[in-house]
C-alpha cells in the first residue's frame, strides 16, 4: 500500500516524457525544410546510423462517436468516405519520406493510433499496410500494433488484422462500469470486451493491452474497484492506467462532462491506489508510470533486464532509435531533431497534394538537450543513472553541471523515492510510482517555467 499523504503531495501536474524536450516546446522555425534536411543526414548515415531499424506511427484521426473525456487530434464522423483522401495523402507522405530516407528501409515496429485506426474498412487497412510494405521493409518479426475501439470490431474483423499481420492489440476499455460509461458517451458492455479478448487471444496475437482511465465522472472507489477485479480476471498482457485530466478551456469535448460528477482530490488518490493495490495482488508487475504487464511479457523482462525503452508511444522494448510519424499532428524523431505534422486535416492533405510534407513546427535539439535527454530517459526507463556514463558520453562533470538539481533530489531521497551515492542514483521501488517528479528535476525548461496546469497529473 502507497502512503495516500504521499500520493495527494506528489498529486501535480507534470510531462510523460515520451520525449525530451516535450512537444509543448517545439517551435514553427523548425518546418519541413529542417525535416528534410534530418532525413538527409539519417541517409548519408549509412550503415552507421541509416541502416538502424525504424519505426513507424500512423495517425488516423476519424472517430464515428465522441468520447467526451478525449483530448485528441480526432475528427468525429460517420462518413466513412472521407478515409479514401486521407489515404491518398498519407501514400504521398509515405512516397515523400522513403524517397528522402532511401526506399525500403527496414522497420522495427508499426503502430497505428488515433482517432479510431478501426474505422477504416478491411479493404482500406488491406490498402494502408500494402501502401506501408511498398514504402518500408517490415522485418520478420516486427512489433505490429493498432489501437481498437471495441465497439468497431468483432471477430472477423480481429481475424482480418491479424491476417494482415497485426500481432499486438490495445483495446480502449476506460471503465467497466454502466453508469461512468454513459456520463463520457462510450458505452461498451463487459461481455463485449471479454468476447473479443477471448477472441484475440484465439487468434494469436501476442500482446493484448487494455487502456483504463481513473478520476472519470461518476467513478468511485466500489465501482472502479469492480473494474480492476475484473480486468484483472481477464488478464491482459499490460493495462494502461491514465489520469484523466479535466482541461475543458483546452478540450472541447470535456465541456460536455458535468464537473460536479468528477471525483474530488482525496477520492481520485483513493482510486489510484486501490488500483494500484488490486493490480500487483493480481500478479502484474509495475513497470512504471501508469502501466503494468504479466511477469511473462516482454515489457516486463525487458524491464528487468534494464533494456526498457520511452518513445511517443509510451514505454516499448525496441531499441532508443528513429521514429517517422505519418498522419496528421503526428509527431516523429529523426537523429538530433523532433516533428510534428500539422494538426489540421484539410491543410495537411493540401500539402500534400502539393508535393509538401505537411511538418510544421519541431525542435533541433541542443547539447544541453540531448544530455537532459539522456539523463531522463535513464531514470524512467532503467530507474538508475551512473554518473560516470554521462561524463564520458557529454563531456561533463555531473556533481557540477547538475548541482541544483543535486541539491533539489535531497528531499526526494528524504522521501525515500531515490538513494544518491558517489556513483549515481537509483530509483527506489517506492521511487517507480513517482519516476516523473524525480525526472521533472532534470527539465531544464520546466525549472523555469512552473506553470503547469496544461500537464496530466504525475499520479
Amino acid at each position: 500500500m502507497i502512503d495516500a499523504e504521499l500520493l495527494r503531495r506528489f498529486s501535480k501536474g507534470g510531462p510523460r516524457y515520451t520525449s525530451y524536450p516535450t512537444a509543448d516546446r517545439f517551435v514553427e522555425a523548425f518546418g519541413a525544410e529542417q525535416y528534410l534536411q534530418a532525413l538527409a543526414q539519417r541517409r548519408e548515415g549509412g550503415a552507421l546510423h541509416g541502416g538502424e531499424p525504424l519505426s513507424v506511427y500512423v495517425h488516423i484521426p476519424f472517430c464515428e462517436s465522441l468520447c467526451y473525456y478525449c483530448a485528441c487530434n480526432k475528427v468525429v464522423t460517420r462518413q466513412h468516405g472521407r478515409a479514401e483522401p486521407y489515404l491518398a495523402a498519407l501514400e504521398t507522405e509515405m512516397a515523400l519520406q522513403a524517397q528522402a530516407l532511401g526506399p525500403h528501409r527496414p522497420v522495427a515496429q508499426l503502430h497505428l493510433g488515433g482517432g479510431t485506426p478501426t474505422f477504416l474498412s478491411d479493404a482500406e487497412l488491406l490498402r494502408l499496410m500494402t501502401s506501408l510494405r511498398r514504402s518500408f521493409a517490415l522485418q520478420p518479426g516486427a512489433e505490429c500494433s493498432i489501437e481498437v475501439d471495441p465497439r468497431t470490431v468483432d471477430t472477423s474483423r480481429l481475424a482480418w488484422l491479424a491476417e494482415l499481420g497485426f500481432n499486438r492489440i490495445s483495446f480502449g476499455v476506460q471503465d467497466l462500469d454502466a453508469a461512468v460509461q454513459q456520463a463520457v458517451h462510450r458505452v461498451q458492455p463487459l461481455e463485449q470486451i471479454e468476447a473479443l479478448m477471448r477472441d484475440a487471444r484465439a487468434l494469436g496475437f501476442e500482446s493484448i493491452n487494455v487502456d483504463l482511465i481513473h478520476g472519470l465522472p461518476r467513478q468511485t472507489t466500489a465501482s472502479f474497484a469492480r473494474t480492476v477485479r475484473e480486468i484483472a480476471r481477464l488478464r491482459p498482457d499490460r493495462i494502461a492506467l491514465y489520469a484523466y485530466a479535466h482541461l475543458p478551456q483546452r478540450f472541447k469535448p470535456q465541456r460536455r462532462i458535468v464537473a460536479e460528477e468528477l471525483p474530488g482530490a482525496g477520492e481520485r488518490v483513493a482510486l489510484l491506489a486501490q488500483a494500484i493495490d488490486g493490480f500487483l495482488e493480481a500478479g502484474y508487475e509495475y513497470i512504471g508510470m501508469d502501466h503494468f504487464a504479466l511477469p511473462g511479457d516482454s515489457l516486463a523482462v525487458a524491464r528487468r533486464q534494464g533494456r526498457l525503452h520511452r518513445s511517443f508511444q509510451g514505454y516499448c522494448t525496441q531499441p532508443d532509435g528513429d521514429l517517422i510519424a505519418l498522419g496528421v499532428s503526428a509527431i516523429g524523431r529523426v537523429g538530433a531533431t523532433y516533428s510534428q505534422n500539422t494538426k489540421d486535416l484539410a491543410e495537411y492533405q493540401e500539402l500534400l497534394a502539393a508535393g509538401v510534407l505537411p511538418v510544421v513546427r519541431g525542435l533541433a535539439l541542443s547539447r544541453d538537450d540531448l544530455l537532459r535527454r539522456a539523463v531522463i530517459m535513464a531514470l524512467m526507463c532503467q530507474g538508475r543513472l551512473a554518473f560516470e556514463s554521462i561524463e564520458l558520453a557529454h563531456l561533463i562533470d555531473f556533481r557540477t553541471y547538475f548541482a541544483e538539481e543535486l541539491a533539489e533530489l535531497q528531499a526526494l531521497a528524504d522521501d525515500g523515492l531515490v538513494t544518491i551515492d558517489a556513483d549515481g542514483l537509483e530509483v527506489t521501488p517506492l521511487g517507480w510510482y513517482f519516476v516523473r517528479v524525480i525526472a521533472m528535476v532534470f527539465d531544464r525548461p520546466l525549472r523555469s517555467d512552473r506553470a503547469r496546469e496544461h500537464y496530466s497529473k504525475v499520479i
